[in-house]
């Protein structure tokens, strides 16, 4: 235990000599399980996964046409608004920038935002330049492995910072929503549940903006 704690000091002392780390947070070694409402069953005979709104032609997908797209690989550190960091993560799944860099999905030039929709109507909002950078993806596999029911599965939102990359907005891992089965496209920005009930919209991690001041 004691030599547990040491390591995750020393870890942590590490990262923030590095710049990794930002104000407020804390390093773990585990993958602490949060969120509203209870994990869903979910049928992967029936689920699918859509994007509408400002784009030319809605698309649909089914679990396993899902599968079929391209896949992307991305190592990055996580950072929740409950002030807990992992770092060095891996996901595996689907690049939004890519599908639409391919012409899989094609957008208008009115979509400035993207809302994420997923089981039980929870919502996340994202810029659409967070959502098409390297750092966000449409996520079916953690660590070399399928998520687990409580952290997203079959597929799930996930947005984190890469180390070095500066060019990149780093925000809170809310902004990733769980149990994903659509993205809508939008002309105009709208709040995810958690930024109606308080939480900061841009959810910037290194200036702290974790709660709305509004």
């Amino acid at each position: 235990m004691l030599k547990d704690v040491l390591h995750r000091r020393e870890e942590e002392g590490r990262l923030h000599q590095e710049g990794r780390m930002p104000p407020g947070q804390s390093l773990t070694l585990k993958f602490p399980v949060l969120h509203y409402g209870p994990v869903p069953s979910i049928d992967l005979s029936s689920w699918d996964f859509r994007v509408w709104g400002e784009v030319e032609e809605e698309v649909r997908w089914t679990h396993e046409t899902f599968q079929e797209l391209p896949r992307t690989e991305v190592k990055m550190d996580i950072h929740c608004v409950t002030r807990w960091s992992k770092v060095d993560t891996t996901w595996e799944g689907v690049s939004l920038g890519t599908l639409i860099d391919g012409g899989v999905i094609k957008i208008k030039p009115t979509a400035a935002f993207v809302m994420q929709h997923c089981e039980y109507g929870f919502t996340v909002n994202l810029p659409i330049e967070v959502a098409l950078a390297d750092n966000f993806l449409l996520a079916t596999h953690f660590n070399g492995q399928p998520l687990t029911p409580e952290h997203g599965y079959p597929l799930r939102g996930v947005v984190g910072a890469i180390p070095g990359r500066k060019d990149l907005r780093d925000v809170y891992l809310w902004k990733g929503g769980k149990w994903l089965r659509g993205l809508e496209f939008m002309a105009e920005d709208r709040l995810g549940f958690w930024e109606q009930t308080g939480y900061h919209n841009e959810a910037d991690i290194w200036r702290e903006l974790r709660l709305s001041s509004g």
